[in-house]
């Protein structure tokens, strides 16, 4: 087994990538194949050597290697001797029609009620015509003869797949700059490399049957392959929240976008693989999920990209961490008892930063006009240091006893003078961290504030 991810460099990984990228390392890593990261960068103008090594950093990031790796623009020779190969065989043919008169044909066919593909035009162009337009400064484009036939196949996620391809027009598979299409550079790669098993999204269900058509074309030439081993799995696109179409120029679903935002590759990995199954996501690393992975599992219907699922199964993710897990990430300072103590209340890892500042920095004391009896009682039955788990209890308790207070009424004022948030980490194991100078200075400020405030 062998499989391909190819992105064009043309930009960042979205989660649609993502997705295609993983289904085809888990495939290949639990069949014992080989997984093959191609760069098509046909796309001269638009392919950029910053976003072909972000794409790595991405799939690197997510837990994903490769076994082999290579760009199509070092493989023009090769492209340029299969097309001459074709041109040879009559199946690639010159085309001189400019994309004006290409829309009035297609115009014209509309209004004749017929579908408003190529009519095949340039075929009946003599030689001699060709070479007169040459002359004259016209630069021929290239399109490839598709056959009048349905091509068939059994898909991996689909099921039993068609197309039929008299109703499409030829593909242009060579630029009139000379420049090879990725529907042809894609068959001659997957030809020549030994492709066996290509996974992709939904939206190349029309493209493979092209391909289909191009890569029997090229067999025949030249010997080489048997395109009929190649195995295709299609899977359903991805939608938003909302059910409508996940955009990839949403910055909001970029891999970079969630990697800075705080997501766990092992949360994002998880949710990705169980994405359009019946399973619930649990977050790991790739490598943990491939041995039970199975495309048939993956359901026909559009999978919805839920980004508060995600979130879920990120904080999931994140309680159950320990400490080294994380210790090169959290900020400095941040030791095992203050992440012991914080990560049952993240959502986010960068959330931890404003933890620890509320622990040992400088908060805003919400004014509580109301408890200034409850917190002067706090006050003067702050317990001396040292501080330990059974602080917290005995000193509420103490605090209780002296204010007839209990349950909300009594922790929820305290938390809010203490922490500034209505909820947050257990006080029991959240209290020793900020210490009892920090602890009676933020009572002392409160209590000042709710007697400025007063009437």
């Amino acid at each position: 087994m062998k499989v391909r991810f190819a992105p064009s460099p043309t930009g960042f990984l979205h989660v649609g990538n993502a997705r295609v990228a993983l289904a085809n390392w888990l495939h290949a890593r639990r069949h014992g194949g080989t997984f093959v990261l191609r760069l098509d960068d046909t796309d001269v103008e638009r392919s950029k050597p910053e976003f072909a090594q972000g794409i790595e950093e991405d799939l690197r990031w997510l837990g994903l290697d490769w076994d082999e790796s290579f760009r199509q623009s070092d493989r023009t020779e090769r492209y340029a001797a299969a097309a001459e190969a074709l041109k040879a065989k009559g199946l690639l043919y010159p085309c001189l029609e400019s994309e004006e008169e290409l829309n009035y044909k297609r115009e014209q066919r509309r209004k004749q009620g017929r579908a408003p593909i190529y009519d095949r035009g340039a075929l009946k162009m003599t030689p001699d015509q060709l070479q007169r337009a040459i002359a004259n400064g016209k630069q021929p484009y290239y399109r490839f003869k598709l056959n009048h036939r349905t091509v068939a196949w059994r898909d991996g996620v689909l099921g039993e797949r068609s197309v039929k391809l008299p109703s499409l027009s030829d593909p242009v598979l060579v630029r009139a700059d000379g420049t090879f299409l990725y529907t042809f550079t894609s068959v001659v790669d997957d030809l020549e490399t030994g492709i066996t098993d290509i996974i992709r999204g939904e939206d190349h269900v029309t493209n493979t049957g092209i391909q289909l058509d191009i890569l029997e074309a090229l067999s025949s030439l030249n010997g080489t392959g048997r395109p009929n081993r190649i195995r295709f799995a299609h899977l359903p696109l991805l939608t938003d929240e909302s059910g409508g179409p996940l955009s990839k120029r949403l910055g909001s679903v970029s891999l970079r976008n969630f990697r800075r935002d705080g997501i766990e590759a092992p949360a994002l990995v998880g949710y990705l693989a169980a994405l359009g199954t019946s399973h619930d996501p649990a977050a790991a690393p790739p490598a943990e999920l491939a041995r039970d992975y199975d495309l048939s599992r993956v359901s026909h219907s559009t999978a919805r990209f839920d980004t508060k699922q995600l979130l879920a199964l990120n904080r999931r993710h994140l309680h159950g961490l320990d400490y080294a897990a994380v210790r090169d990430r959290l900020p400095e300072g941040a030791d095992e008892v203050f992440w012991l103590a914080i990560r049952g209340n993240l959502d986010l890892l960068p959330e931890a930063k404003d933890w620890l500042e509320t622990a040992r920095g400088t908060i805003t004391v919400p004014e509580q006009p109301e408890e200034r009896d409850l917190l002067h009682a706090a006050l003067d039955a702050l317990p001396p240091e040292p501080w330990n788990t059974a602080t917290f209890p005995a000193w509420t308790a103490a605090v209780g006893a002296a204010t007839g207070r209990k349950g909300k009424a009594l922790f929820l004022p305290l938390r809010r003078a203490l922490t500034g948030e209505d909820h947050g980490p257990d006080l029991k194991t959240f209290l020793p961290l900020i210490g009892r100078d920090r602890v009676a200075e933020r009572l002392r400020r409160s209590v000042a504030a709710t007697q400025a405030t007063a009437p």
